[in-house]
This record gives structure tokens, sequence and C-alpha cells, in this order.
């Protein structure tokens, strides 16, 4: 897929930086703050054996990664920077009397086929584990192609907007993140149907519905699921889905890929998940003073430049010990 699509590696490169940096950043105040491995072989190399539990921060993990790939591959084709794809022209079509189609469409069909023929490419197998990857998989890329937004350019004399051409724009990875953040909060746990795995040929069928975020419920992959606890509702096709529990992210735990959260930084005045009780886990934090160095008193020079000084302040820094 890389050799047929040349330029594609660039996108899915920055795709991986996109899906870890968003990652650390929702999660940079809970006890798992989305650690990479450094120095580590194998397929679980990024972010380590976690990944072998199917618990909730791995649902998060599988559908930020591949709703990276679908946004930074449609964001390519609009830019030019692949070779077999261009912008989405499918919304030339009829437009309102003050505005019309035009300019460059993110092409977002495009993304969402490569990422779901590329990150997919590695589940085998039918059982619960495969179904839980291909649903979150599937939840990270509906999340960029339903949100797609209208954007628009004014035309006219001195501003005037006597005419607009829109074209759709994708949504900011930050609010991709969030999205999913939520999901995160509300995953459903979940076990396989008594009747196993239901057949999924019409798969590939779905997929224009599915670039436009209106897959129907029957038939897709939550068709498998039940809810671990039958009070539950069922699971939606945007809902992240898992089946273990997490481990436990207090201590370092070499066998279950946890670093534990000693020396983790935490605010000593929230109450909140980022709060020393919480983030420590019960055990003592200290405090130490830290020295910041921080841009000031900026003013802006006619023309073009803004100037800074610098100035220090000191700070007390909490960790867990």
């Amino acid at each position: 897929m890389v050799r047929d699509n040349p330029g594609i590696l660039l996108a899915i490169s920055q795709a991986v930086k996109t899906a870890v940096t968003e990652c650390r950043y929702q999660f940079k105040d809970r006890r798992w703050n989305c650690p990479t491995m450094k120095n580590v072989q194998g397929p679980n190399s990024l972010f380590g054996k976690l990944l072998n539990t199917a618990c909730r921060e791995t649902s998060f993990i599988y559908a930020i990664t591949s709703a990276a790939v679908a946004h930074s591959v449609a964001r390519s084709c609009s830019e030019g920077s692949l070779e077999t794809c261009t912008c989405d022209y499918k919304y030339q079509r009829p437009s309102d009397e003050d505005w019309e189609w035009g300019g460059c469409s993110d092409n977002i069909a495009f993304g969402h086929r490569f990422s779901q023929k590329f990150v997919d490419a590695d589940e085998k197998g039918r059982d619960l584990r495969f179904m839980m990857n291909i649903h979150n998989n599937e939840v990270g890329r509906l999340t960029v192609s339903s949100d797609m937004r209208r954007e628009c350019k004014c035309h006219g004399m001195s501003g005037s907007c006597t005419i607009r051409t829109c074209w759709m724009r994708l949504p900011t990875f930050r609010s991709v993140g969030e999205f999913l953040k939520d999901r995160f909060d509300g995953a459903s746990r979940v076990a396989l149907r008594n009747e196993g795995v239901r057949g999924n040929s019409n798969r590939g069928d779905r997929g224009d519905r599915r670039d436009r975020g209106d897959r129907s419920d029957n038939g897709g992959t939550e068709a498998n699921f039940q809810p671990y606890n039958s009070n539950h509702k069922p699971p939606g096709p945007r809902d992240l889905v898992y089946f273990d529990d997490s481990p436990d992210f207090c201590v370092r735990n070499e066998r279950a890929g946890t670093l534990g959260t000693v020396g983790r930084e935490c605010n000593n005045t929230s109450l909140g998940v980022d709060g020393c009780d919480l983030m420590c886990c019960g055990r003592d934090y200290d405090g130490s003073q830290v020295r910041i160095k921080e841009r000031c008193s900026c003013t802006f020079h006619w023309c073009c430049k803004v100037k800074c000084q610098e100035c220090t302040s000191i700070r007390t820094v909490y960790r867990c010990q």
C-alpha cells in the first residue's frame, strides 16, 4: 500500500506523532498518561505491553491512532502531497443563493478507506479481541468523517461578501481527541454475543455510508457485542468498547507494562484526578521549588516584530513519592 501510494509514508509518520501527542494531552492529568516505550523491539514497541490487555486505555489507543491516519491522509490529499488522490470534488453540486461549492474539500473518503485497509490489516481472527480492535478503529475514523465542517470564503467588492465559496474541512484533531476522550470515560464493557461473530460480508458496500458518518446500526461491528452488565445499553457505532479490567496504574509493573506514578507531578490543591491524593494513590508527596523562565511584557513594534522581556518566577512543584 505504501509502494502504491507515493508520499503516503510521510502522512503515516505524521499521523503517529499526532496520535501520541493528542493522547498525552488528553491524559496528562491521569494516572495513565499515555506513556510510550523507548528502545523496545517488537509489535508493541510504541505503547508497550499495555496493548496485550483489552482494557479501556487500549480502546482509546486504537481509536486515536486510526483517526490520526484517516485525518493525516485526507489532509495530505487536499494539500497535493500524494499522487493517488486529490481534493474531494463530490460536493460540486447545486448550492444556496448566497454561497456556492468550490475550493478544495479535504478528501476524507480516501483517508477513511486507506486507514481502514492499512490500520485494520494486522487484525486477524474472529474472536472478541479482533472485533474490539476493528470496532474501535472504526470509531476513530467515524469521529473524523462525521465531524467534517463547511468552511467559506467571501467574495465581492470591498469584502461585501456578495457570494461565498465553500468547501468541506476536516475537524481539528484536538476536537477529535476531546470527543474520543469523552467516549473513553463512557466506554462500554462488552462480551461476545452467544451466537458469536455475525457475518460482515457486506462491509465494503457500507463504505460510502461510513464516509458520511451515517452507518446503520444494523450489521456493524457493534452488533456482535452484548453489554457485560445486562442493565447497560448496547454500544453504538461511535462508542468505545473493551472487556478487560485496567491494570493498576499506581505501581510499576513490567509484566503489565505500567510505569506507576512515582515521580509524577500533581496538584496539591485539586480534588480531581490531577490532585496529589488521587495521583499518588494515597502515598506521600513532596514539594520542591523550581525556577521558571517565561516571556513577559511583550510589545508589538511596527513593523513587524514582537519584543518580550524574560521574567523569572519561583514555583513549588509537587511530585508523588
